[in-house]
């Protein structure tokens, strides 16, 4: 379909879309999971195209994904997984999608999906997908599976040097501003303000690389000192008003390795130093991606209204995850009167 961010698509129904699965619950080896039945039928937009994401469970890398898009407000509730609180941004198969513009669907759209590019091996039902989320390991222990786990299971190695990735990144519209009017002159304003974008993600992820290959620090530069992490308690709930804490203050809760008593804290995470933003909610489990085990955590996290990865210093991934704060790294805020509601949401790029 070559959808681009910002159009608008009605999702197909539950019989259709398990009509395109395997009998994993899976097309091209990307799970349909539990969560997602809730989405069927709903008209919803595109957020950004899903041409390559981010992966955590061996050596990050950004790695390239076919034929799937990301949807405004739609995150995995965890529902189908225990509970997981981790709240990530669902990949949708255009095959599982219609076009749509402002809520209306075309009739051409309505068609039944092409068949996969690989034949469903068996019938899928509904109770294939749930068993699909979860097994019993050899020792009793409960393994999860879900799209967050199996990343490089429908994925494919993309080198960084591929100039192919950014054409993609300008065609696709993951890097309009959203502001542009329909003009000729403020369309070439914004393809200016995405290549210049571009250009500065490249750079800084070249220069990362060069550094890694030679153990040298990555930008921006975070150097934790701390022999000991900071523990700080306010017992945040969700909709107080919070204040992120100067870089300085938080670099000096960090130990060597950029953690605090374990959770990272990610260079996606700078621009929101200083700001006041709403606790979204207090997170205490989350599924590893690693591992597929379910992690209790001793302190909970808070994660922020509005505040995701833009991955400017992760090569634009547009997974847009949710990062987690400590306590330590944020203080009430005393003047509401200068809250200000985020333009664009941030997320970590590596779980605690």
């Amino acid at each position: 379909m070559n959808l681009r961010a910002g159009e608008w698509v009605e999702i197909r129904s539950r019989e259709e879309i398990l009509a395109t699965l395997d009998k994993n619950g899976r097309l091209e080896n990307l799970p349909f999971m539990p969560e997602m039945f809730q989405y069927c039928g709903r008209k919803l937009r595109v957020y950004k195209r899903a041409d390559k994401t981010c992966e955590y469970t061996q050596e990050w890398s950004i790695r390239r994904m076919n034929d799937a898009v990301h949807l405004e407000d739609a995150r995995c509730d965890g529902s189908g997984h225990n509970g997981c609180e981790a709240s990530c941004l669902i990949f949708w198969k255009e095959a599982w999608l219609k076009r749509a513009e402002n809520g209306v669907v075309y009739a051409d759209s309505l068609r039944q999906p092409a068949p996969p590019a690989v034949a469903a091996n068996g019938v899928c039902d509904t109770k294939t997908v749930l068993a699909a989320s979860c097994a019993t390991s050899s020792e009793g222990e409960v393994i999860y599976t879900c799209q967050a786990t199996d990343v490089p299971k429908f994925t494919s190695y993309m080198s960084f040097w591929d100039p192919r990735q950014y054409i993609r990144d300008l065609r696709s519209g993951n890097l309009d501003s959203g502001y542009a009017r329909d003009t000729r002159g403020h369309r070439l304003l914004d393809f200016v303000l995405a290549v210049l974008r571009l250009l500065q993600a490249s750079i800084v992820g070249l220069f990362n690389d060069l550094q890694q290959r030679r153990q040298g620090a990555r930008y921006p530069f975070i150097e934790g000192k701390a022999s000991a992490s900071k523990t700080e308690l306010l017992n945040l709930q969700p909709g107080e008003l919070v204040q992120v804490r100067t870089k300085e203050e938080i670099v000096a809760t960090l130990d060597k390795t950029q953690r605090n008593r374990g959770l990272w804290f990610d260079s996606e995470m700078l621009p929101y130093c200083g700001a006041i933003y709403r606790v979204l909610r207090r997170v205490h489990r989350i599924i590893d991606e690693k591992t597929g085990k379910m992690i209790t955590m001793k302190n909970p996290c808070i994660v922020l209204d509005g505040v995701i990865c833009k991955s400017e210093y992760h090569r634009l991934c547009p997974r847009a995850i949710y990062p987690y704060w400590r306590e330590a790294w944020l203080l009430r805020a005393t003047n509401t009167a200068s809250s200000q509601t985020p333009v664009q949401p941030a997320e970590t790029c590596e779980k605690c």
